[in-house]
């Protein structure tokens, strides 16, 4: 993988970098960014850095790095989650381009520009759900001092029963499947 990311990992920026230049300086839109292979560039829009680990079946795990200028570094990723198989592309995005950190355009982004891509993209992304809890459960109670001491309590089974019922926001991950 390292050979494979060496080869191409600093060449992926410049396939058509020149032919595109050379567009935009005759007048083409900006929007043509794909067609000259520089999609991967385009990164450079919006991020300050870009990282991409990757993982061959039949390697080790690798990290190339770049804040574009030309040069990039190659180390073996040790620290990081594995990568089961394939490759994981994590943008440092610019101070003025958070509106990218927004839910709704990334899905819309995605939406527009995946019809042509023939692999699943997944989004992370933050749900909330109702959940049912009793009172005792949504409110921690206070702990006593003295926890070693046994307490004797008479359960009333009606008031057990009578206990109210409280339904609370919980929020969590997952990754929703965006384009099959």
């Amino acid at each position: 993988a390292v050979v494979s990311t060496q080869s191409t990992g600093g060449t992926i920026a410049k396939s058509g970098t020149k032919s595109f230049m050379e567009a935009l300086s005759a007048g083409a839109d900006i929007s043509m960014i794909g067609q000259f292979g520089v999609g991967f560039y385009s990164a450079y829009l919006v991020a300050d850095k870009v990282e991409v680990h990757s993982k061959n079946n039949d390697d080790e795990q690798y990290i190339w790095t770049s804040s574009a200028g030309g040069s990039f570094t190659i180390h073996q990723d040790e620290d990081a989650e594995d990568v089961p198989r394939g490759t994981k592309i994590i943008l440092y995005l610019r101070e003025d381009m958070t509106e990218y950190l927004e839910e709704k355009k990334l899905k819309d982004i995605i939406k527009k520009h995946s019809q042509f891509i023939g692999y699943p993209i997944k989004l992370q992304v933050e749900k909330e759900r109702e959940k049912e809890v009793s009172d005792d459960e949504a409110e921690p109670e206070e702990k006593e001092d003295d926890e070693e001491t046994p307490k004797i309590e008479d359960v009333d089974e009606e008031k057990e029963k009578e206990k109210k019922k409280k339904k609370i926001k919980e929020k969590y991950n997952e990754l929703e499947e965006l384009h099959k």
